[in-house]
């Protein structure tokens, strides 16, 4: 990757994670930490990998995404924001009662959003519908979802397995988001799903395993994705709850919290170093 487009994708993930800590200062409430884990790869997916255009959201032939961990919306909405889906300044809005932005995707009411998803399981149930659908009709567009480690726990996600596995769903690219920690603690001490790459090798996927902090490893293992043929793609990649924010790094009081205004401060001063 050229340095130029690398530090651009840097600069491109602070501003997500700007929006993140924004927002959920501003309602006092959200998910923080697990908005921060996936700030680079969403961060790859709108500003390099998918085809999708804000002028016009609903695009027929456009790529989907669904964010099957709807309560990380923070990093959602963040993304959607920078991309030019909706102003910047409607962050300061999330879970306001009057707000498009609520605390779960909502495919009627925020554009850019395809999938209203929040229970956990269901998500990537739809974008696996998704994938069969354009199968059918013939379209070119490609689907892509998020699914947390703590969530694949539910047994609707290997159901949803199944089912991408046996109608070949080659357009299809699930992202494992493996950071370590749920609501409830350690996800490996509260009911462990590992190894991930194993049972989605079992399941009839081809399996990529990257750090999904690095750009590098982001962008080829969606290169890669994109050259598989006759079977659906995941990708485990190992992340850090809290990304970008020293005090909230691998902690797991941070799954659902808000910063105070003290921590606010601090957390913006570190993130605006990448900028």
């Amino acid at each position: 990757m050229e340095l130029e487009k690398l530090n651009q994708l840097k600069k491109t993930a602070a501003k997500i994670r700007l929006g993140i800590i924004e927002s959920v200062h501003a309602a006092k409430s959200g998910h923080p930490g697990g908005s921060l884990s996936i700030a680079d790869i969403i961060t790859y997916l709108y500003f390099e990998e998918m085809n999708v255009d804000p002028k016009n959201p609903k695009w027929e032939d456009r790529d989907r995404f669904v964010l099957s961990k709807g309560h990380t919306a923070p990093a959602l909405y963040a993304t959607l924001a920078e991309k030019g889906f909706f102003p910047v300044d409607a962050l300061k809005t999330l879970r306001k009662v009057d707000s498009f932005l609520q605390g779960h995707p909502d495919m009627k009411g925020t554009p850019g959003v395809d999938m209203s998803s929040g229970s956990l399981g269901l998500g990537f149930s739809s974008a696996c519908g998704m994938a069969l659908a354009a199968k059918i009709q013939g379209k070119d567009f490609r689907v892509y979802s998020i699914v947390g480690d703590g969530e694949s726990e539910e047994g609707q996600i290997w159901e949803a397995a199944m089912f991408a596995a046996h109608y070949k769903l080659d357009n299809l690219c699930v992202v494992f988001d493996f950071n370590g920690l749920q609501i409830d603690g350690p996800v490996s001490e509260v009911m462990n799903p590992a190894p991930h790459d194993k049972k989605l090798e079992a399941f009839g996927f081809h399996v990529i395993s990257i750090d999904g902090h690095d750009f590098e490893q982001i962008e080829a293992a969606f290169k890669e994705a994109r050259e598989v043929k006759g079977k659906p793609c995941a990708i485990v990649a190992t992340t850090v709850k809290g990304k970008g924010v020293s005090f909230m790094e691998n902690q797991v009081n941070w799954h659902g919290a808000a910063p105070n205004d003290e921590q606010y401060e601090i957390a913006v001063a570190e993130i605006s170093k990448s900028l």
